[in-house]
């Protein structure tokens, strides 16, 4: 998040946290591992047979977004990643292994929440590697009927999402912030995942929400109000949920950006075609380093970098 100077990070020691899949609803564990430098994220999904497969954490690696963002192809694949991808970005974590026994990520609370008290409980330690970051130079926009997202160039890392829906508990909301661990944190890491019990009947039937519950989801009734003993946490939750999802899947770009995330009705697809377009128009970006000057950690800090051809966010 924000522009964290100096150098890589990983976990100080495993740790593993085990639920059920929101869709699939079945059991599955995660252990959360400890990585070398440059690693980047790494998911290791063993099958029921032992087979291990290697799936990177990043855009090119991109499934399914319909209703959430996938990471590989049918045969195997890691779904509902973006919670964690957005708790890992939050917590500065750049390199770490993720051994799971499933084909979707837990949903636990429905947030981010569980994973970043996992992860400040395994505590956090520094590398041998400083930490690299992909700039923003020239707006990049991507737009599909009356939805868009787009890129800009900003000294910093701020999102700016705004969301529209009909149901008037809804109706449309906006979250605009810089964007740091301390921001991510106390105002978007809680917010819940939602959904309408009008759909509930369509989703089973094509398989997905299985595991959906109000333990791990905010519903909104029939009648437009919601469901959840408790009502919400924050006035705008739903907006503040989608923009921990956009937070998840830039995520997925393979280093943190520095620049301006807007979008408008935007969800998983396009939040991945945006990131899509930007990483492959080599104009529209560059890949920078701090300098190892300490002038309050802005853009004067940083120096553009040589990426290599393979570089993760090469597309």
């Amino acid at each position: 998040m924000g522009i964290v100077l100096g150098y890589q990070k990983t976990l100080a020691k495993p740790v593993t946290l085990s639920g059920i899949g929101v869709h699939g609803g079945k059991p599955v564990t995660a252990s959360f591992l400890p990585a070398d430098p440059d690693t980047g994220i790494v998911f290791h999904r063993k099958d029921a047979d032992g087979k291990l497969h290697v799936i990177k954490a990043l855009a090119s690696e991109i499934g399914a977004t319909d209703l959430c963002t996938s990471l590989g192809n049918r045969g195997v694949k890691v779904d509902t990643v973006e919670h964690l991808m957005a708790a890992l970005m939050a917590m500065e974590i750049d390199n770490l292994v993720i051994e799971i026994d499933g084909s979707e990520v837990p949903i636990l609370d429905g947030t981010s929440t569980c994973f970043i008290e996992a992860f400040e409980q395994a505590g956090l330690v520094s590398q041998p590697a400083k930490r690299r970051f992909i700039r923003v130079t020239r707006t990049v926009r991507v737009e599909t009927g009356g939805s868009w997202a787009e890129f800009r160039p900003y000294d910093g890392t701020r999102f700016e999402v705004e969301i529209d829906f009909e149901c008037p508990l809804i109706g449309r909301q906006g979250f605009s912030s810089d964007m740091n661990a301390q921001v991510f944190r106390r105002e978007i890491a809680s917010a819940r995942t939602f959904g309408f019990m009008k759909d509930v009947e369509k989703l089973w039937a094509s398989g997905h929400a299985l595991g959906s519950s109000l333990d791990n989801s905010l519903v909104i009734g029939d009648d437009n109000s919601v469901i959840n003993p408790g009502g919400l946490r924050f006035p705008d939750e739903f907006v503040r949920h989608k923009t921990l999802d956009a937070v998840g899947d830039l995520a997925l770009a393979g280093a943190p950006f520095i620049g301006c995330f807007r979008s408008y009705r935007s969800g998983h697809r396009l939040n991945a075609a945006a990131l899509r377009a930007l990483l492959s128009d080599h104009s529209a970006f560059d890949i920078v380093e701090s300098s190892g000057k300490r002038t309050g950690g802005r853009s004067a800090d940083l120096v553009a970098v040589n990426a290599p051809v393979h570089a993760p966010w090469v597309l």
